[in-house]
């Protein structure tokens, strides 16, 4: 199950990455059509929810933090 979902983790990445490209192209160019301008901001927006899926996801199997200060040496130096 583990693997499973890493790999859809990695999918989907990949295609906000590819996503972000292209979207970086069509805001780059002034004369792109508000209709291809409105379906890259759907495309990004879907592609936003799934990288915060996978950020929540992936913080749930993170190990809880350790809330205790850090042991001082309590040894006299030289």
């Amino acid at each position: 199950m583990s693997r499973l979902a890493d790999t859809t983790e990695t999918r989907q990445l990949t295609t906000g990455a590819d996503v972000l490209t292209r979207a970086r192209q069509v805001l780059d160019d002034p004369v792109s059509p508000n209709a291809e301008v409105r379906y890259t901001a759907i495309r990004l927006t879907e592609c936003l929810a799934d990288a915060l899926r996978v950020a929540e996801s992936r913080g749930m199997r993170l190990p809880e933090p350790d809330t205790d200060p850090p042991e001082r040496d309590s040894s006299p130096r030289s």
